[in-house]
């Protein structure tokens, strides 16, 4: 038995495995229970308190026939794609800049990862107040003289989701260049060289040789970015409170609205479901580009 080495294996590192104990069953009791709680009693008629009277999928149909639900989606999906774009494309630029051996680095990355350390409430406020147009940027211009400058996009249904997108980009693009930088210096200065003596442009370089090498760098940034994108609640919440009208309503928003004041618990917890699942679909593509694709190679 001994020989084996199953009881060696069975104990290796036993004080690291007691220690996570305690961390596994919180993620199973809150993250596991809870979440198959929810979607136990989505299939309910739970208004105020919960219900065991079941409904079927009654509760998913009338979601997707209320036209708040489908507006809160069409207003995520342009939210999300313009975030994980912009975010990566001004992430990686930040880093690329960097990672040029600048002086005062130290400073520019704590100046550009900043943001990230305060709350989504903070980022919102902020930028409330900065794109104010009787004290904000607007104001600031025309001080100057630019009379005729406007620049009000939260008091604006058609822009206001641009300016919670700007909120959110000055928020999460220092840790994506902070992901980033870690990347690139994790790349052989041996492929510089090389690219160098080959005569190979620097952007060519970038695009063609760095980027696919940063692969599992770029896969885990979407990842964190796409699970910000769909739980967005905060900033929302601090900068528009959904308006005006339902210009910048979000699925979040929607689900605590049913939940604490329309004070109908299932068609909250269907919407709950509904997000889930989106994170779902973004958790299994991660898992199998990081372990699935690993095992296979």
């Amino acid at each position: 038995m001994s020989h084996s080495g199953k009881p060696a294996g069975l104990f290796k590192n036993l004080s690291a495995k007691v220690a996570a104990i305690p961390m596994v069953v919180t993620a199973l009791v809150v993250f596991v229970g809870f979440s198959v709680w929810t979607i136990i009693y989505s299939f309910t008629n739970s208004r105020l308190l919960p219900s065991t009277k079941w409904v079927g999928l009654a509760q998913y149909e009338r979601l997707w026939e209320t036209r708040r639900w489908l507006i809160s989606i069409e207003n995520l999906a342009i939210y999300g794609a313009l975030m994980l774009v912009l975010s990566l494309v001004v992430g990686f630029l930040l880093a690329a800049l960097i990672d040029q051996k600048i002086r005062f680095e130290d400073g520019f990355r704590t100046i550009f990862l900043y943001p990230y350390a305060l709350s989504f409430i903070v980022t919102g406020l902020v930028w409330q107040w900065m794109l104010n147009p009787e004290f904000g940027i607007q104001q600031t211009v025309r001080s100057f003289g630019f009379e005729s400058f406007t620049f009000d996009p939260l008091y604006n249904p058609e822009l206001v989701l641009y300016g919670v997108l700007i909120a959110g980009l000055w928020h999460g693009s220092g840790l994506v260049m902070c992901l980033m930088l870690a990347g690139l210096r994790g790349i052989d200065e041996d492929v510089w060289k090389a690219t160098r003596v080959d005569g190979i442009p620097a952007w060519k370089t970038y695009l063609l040789v760095v980027i696919p090498m940063m692969r599992p760098v770029f896969v885990t940034t979407l990842v964190l970015i796409t699970s910000s994108i769909i739980k967005l609640y905060d900033l929302v919440i601090a900068q528009t409170g959904g308006g005006p009208g339902l210009s910048s309503e979000v699925p979040a928003k929607f689900v605590f609205d049913s939940m604490f004041v329309s004070q109908n618990l299932a068609q909250g917890f269907a919407a709950s479901a509904m997000m889930l699942v989106a994170v779902i679909f973004v958790i299994i593509p991660w898992a199998y580009l990081e372990f699935g694709g690993k095992k296979n190679g």
